[in-house]
């Protein structure tokens, strides 16, 4: 039973997170359903053994799914097999934070890719506030951490929001 707090999912969230599980799966992470708990850092979602796992009933912004796929794809692939949920377990706070950079920027391409409204990933409760200000910087071509993404060869400073591949090696 979900909290009164918390509307049921719409058929269009419903699509939505279809759509962006489809492509989560098709670019080569693993994304399992399974119910988690209700203090996740993000409502419905977590990575755990290099997978994402996404509790349909708790989910409250399924552009989220992208983000935390953003995580899974810019790390390497041999800490990728082994992430859980707390990214700095795994990484310096160096590489996480530049990760967190690289995974934003990430989501923004797939959002392009997908053709979907930027605010789709980055919705007003994210981002400690701070969703219109990459929306923003990302429609005026301003793409902080571009130079993360093309160093992993995920892209080219020329090519973004194009992606060369999804998943960093």
């Amino acid at each position: 039973m979900l909290p009164l707090s918390h509307p049921a999912p719409t058929p269009a969230d419903t699509a939505l997170t279809d759509q962006l599980i489809h492509f989560v799966r098709r670019i080569g992470l693993t994304v399992r359903e399974a119910p988690l708990p209700a203090d996740s850092f993000l409502p419905g979602l977590r990575i755990e053994d290099g997978a994402l796992l996404v509790d349909r009933q708790r989910l409250r912004y399924p552009g989220d799914i992208l983000h935390e796929a953003g995580h899974l794809a810019v790390v390497p692939a041999s800490v990728r097999a082994g992430l859980g949920p707390n990214i700095a377990d795994y990484r310096s706070a160096d590489e996480a934070q530049g990760d967190e950079i690289a995974a934003q920027l990430w989501s923004y391409a797939a959002s392009v890719a997908l053709e979907l409204p930027s605010a789709v990933v980055f919705h007003a409760d994210g981002y400690h506030g701070s969703s219109t200000w990459f929306v923003e910087n990302y429609q005026r071509g301003q793409y902080p951490g571009l130079p993360l993404l093309a160093w992993m060869g995920l892209t080219t400073n020329e090519d973004f929001p194009r992606m060369t591949r999804w998943l960093r090696e």
